[in-house]
């Protein structure tokens, strides 16, 4: 059963999302990985399988399927 960590919600709804993780100080796009979104508060959720093949992937057992530049901002 679904609780949020953040808000307490037990609402939640299936999405695909993307997430940039930061590996050996590079960003990384995830593209489509699958979560539990907190339908009160947007958190989102991985399960462990989710989140062991996302690591996997960044860590060298995947190839990316395209490169993209990045913009970068500094809010200062």
């Amino acid at each position: 059963m679904f609780r949020c960590h953040v808000c307490g919600s037990n609402e939640a709804r299936d999405e695909s999302v993307n997430e940039v993780f930061t590996i050996e100080g590079k960003p990384v796009l995830v593209e489509n990985i699958p979560s539990s979104v907190c339908a009160r508060c947007g958190e989102q959720v991985f399960s462990r399988e989710t989140t062991e093949k996302v690591r996997r992937m960044v860590h060298g057992e995947a190839k990316p399927v395209r490169s993209v530049p990045l913009e970068v901002f500094a809010f200062s």
